[in-house]
């Protein structure tokens, strides 16, 4: 079984940036059948999230030498929900583009931060001995991974050949996505092994989903589960409000690890307060101690500072709001951006022009980030 010429074609079509806007929203929120799914088990308890006494102030969000406020964020970059909890409460909540409470939203890319926080929760469990353990440790791949640690797929650090471009058929990624379009089981494995080395691993960074899907590969090793069987342990004791879907390889494959993760609104921002948490529920630990010291912090390659921690951004924006912040990412405008100094969780699920902000017209969201930081 494969993904037929249909849905093909429409993948193509996302990836390339040329769906029409209302088009790319009902591909957002819909099940398109692209990949098999697995469900993450939500709970029968939701944990309700109370309003904040605290009120959004007018924000002025500088960028690009002219000052906008939150309406023109919300419009400019085609904003379809945004949830702002501070201290764990409500400060502001918006759905738009036709999208409700109950819709399901596609997280593209910010799988991979979910997909790094469960590797900590595996290493708090005593399941992952080490970060620096070779990833043949815990998966059977071969090639240049055989040298390859976890820390640096973690990092993107592995120094496989790369090129991480939606719009280019010929690119890394999307040669990645015809292979993960067959439902071939080890496909995807296979695959990335084949890869040449362009540095030893550690000797550079470049953003790479394939190392990312391999997590998956060593997070069933470790766990003796799928990812989103692991990740149901701890998703119905947040509180979520529904079911969540996480694509596999195929029917009985691996996790898609690096995206394919879909939920609701409310629930991310349930997930990215967890995070803030510092993976505490209730008076359960599930994170190790100062694993967001280390998951939330960019790093170095010699002198280059690389702002990427263990699958979280570092917001590249100069300013005094966003120290010590780090955010997930996700094509099209997705993001669970995590302020420790202010207990903030804010989590924009947009539907814009183009997969790539070089690509399309928008205002800066670290820009967003830091007005709200200075307003909150």
């Amino acid at each position: 079984m494969s993904m037929s010429r249909l849905a093909r074609e429409q993948v193509e079509r996302y990836y390339d940036g040329t769906m029409l806007p209302d088009e790319l929203v009902e591909v957002m929120c819909s099940d398109t059948g692209w990949f098999p799914a697995r469900t993450v088990s939500g709970g029968s308890q939701v944990r309700p999230l109370r309003r904040s006494a605290v009120s959004l102030p007018r924000l002025e969000i500088a960028d690009h030498g002219r000052i906008f406020d939150f309406y023109d964020y919300l419009s400019v970059n085609r904003v379809a929900g945004l949830l702002i909890l501070k201290d764990g409460e409500v400060v502001e909540e918006v759905h738009a583009l036709g999208t409700r409470r109950e819709t399901i939203w596609k997280s593209c890319s910010l799988a991979k931060s979910i997909t790094a926080t469960l590797v900590g929760m595996a290493l708090k469990e005593g399941l992952i001995e080490s970060l620096d353990d070779p990833v043949s440790r815990y998966a059977k791949v071969g090639g240049i991974y055989s040298d390859v640690s976890l820390r640096h797929l973690l990092r993107m650090a592995s120094g496989v050949r790369w090129r991480e471009d939606y719009g280019d058929p010929t690119s890394d990624r999307r040669q990645l996505m015809a292979i993960q379009s067959r439902w071939e089981k080890g496909g995807i494995l296979r695959h990335m092994e084949s890869l040449p080395a362009e540095t030893p691993a550690g000797g550079s960074w470049k953003y790479n989903t394939g190392d990312s899907y391999l997590v998956s590969a060593v997070m069933e090793g470790a766990t003796g589960t799928n990812l989103a069987d692991y990740l149901s342990r701890i998703w119905h004791r947040l509180g979520t409000e529904a079911d969540a879907h996480w694509w596999s390889e195929c029917p009985d494959g691996m996790t898609i690890s690096g995206s394919g993760f879909n939920a609701r609104l409310r629930d991310y921002g349930r997930f990215g307060q967890f995070v803030l948490d510092e993976g505490r529920i209730g008076g359960d630990r599930f994170l190790p101690d100062g694993w967001n010291a280390e998951a939330g912090s960019a790093y170095h390659i010699g002198s280059e500072r690389i702002p990427y921690g263990y699958m979280w951004w570092i917001p590249v924006l100069e300013d005094s709001a966003l120290e010590g912040t780090f955010q997930a990412e996700g094509i099209y405008g997705q993001f669970i951006h995590i302020n420790p100094h202010k207990g903030l969780v804010v989590v924009v699920l947009s539907a814009r022009s183009k997969p790539g902000y070089r690509s399309r017209l928008e205002i800066n969201d670290d820009a967003f980030f830091a007005a709200l930081g200075r307003a909150l």
